[in-house]
């Protein structure tokens, strides 16, 4: 199978960790990543469009079409937002590009990056689990070929990947040396950027047998131990 994928928040760690994988991936035929800044690569599968409001898709709406794969990774940490801002941000410009992108492609597997302790009774206390989890839910209602909400606990940057959040890049240089350990350890609470790409990547191939992955589903299925 090609796949042919829509990457957004490539300029984020996840993000462009996802994007690293789709362009060493053989199966991957052609790559389009939709940012708010440049990424800054060249490569013969890529392609990049700069669109600086999420809520304006209309001028590039016929640029979106003819992928059978979307990798959302676009968002943003609540940290001193309400919840107002945080749900216009999280679950509206998700919607948003959701809307459109299904619009455009009949055949498409849509991934989102939620996080580990999302709320899917969106009734919880805390703030961004309940807007993650009716984002989730929104997605899973939408006639996708199929929609997966993954789940990461912890994610260590891999192949030079940087986090753009500076106190995050300072903890991984002083403290990821002890990844291994922590990998042996908590190995259903920890993952990698290279995981998350590989993950999705197989999901689009093959079902895994649920809509919602956790990290150790994440990396189970990024060692293609997919059940038949």
């Amino acid at each position: 199978m090609k796949i042919k994928a829509l990457i957004t928040g490539a300029s984020g760690m996840v993000g462009h960790g996802i994007l690293l994988e789709c362009l060493d991936s053989p199966e991957v035929e052609s790559v389009l990543v939709v940012n708010r800044r440049s990424i800054g690569i060249t490569h013969k599968k890529l392609k990049e469009i700069i669109v600086q409001d999420f809520f304006a898709l209309s001028g590039i709406e016929n640029e979106l079409s003819g992928y059978n794969a979307c990798f959302f990774s676009l968002g943003i940490s609540s940290a001193g937002l309400g919840e107002t801002e945080y749900n216009r941000i999280t679950y509206d410009l998700t919607m948003n590009f959701a809307k459109t992108v299904l619009q455009k492609n009949d055949d498409l597997t849509f991934c989102y990056v939620s996080g580990l302790g999302t709320d899917s009774s969106e009734k919880g206390r805390t703030m961004w689990a309940r807007v993650k989890g009716k984002t989730e839910n929104a997605l899973l209602k939408m006639p996708f070929k199929a929609a997966y909400m993954f789940r990461p606990g912890y994610i260590q940057p891999m192949k030079g990947v940087k986090s753009r959040t500076c106190i995050y890049q300072f903890m991984y240089n002083v403290f990821g040396f002890l990844f291994p350990i922590w990998n042996a350890l908590f190995p259903n609470f920890v993952t990698t950027t290279e995981r998350v790409g590989q993950a999705m990547l197989n999901v689009v191939r093959e079902n895994p047998g649920s809509q919602i992955l956790e990290t150790r589903d994440i990396n189970r299925i990024a060692s293609k131990e997919i059940p038949s």
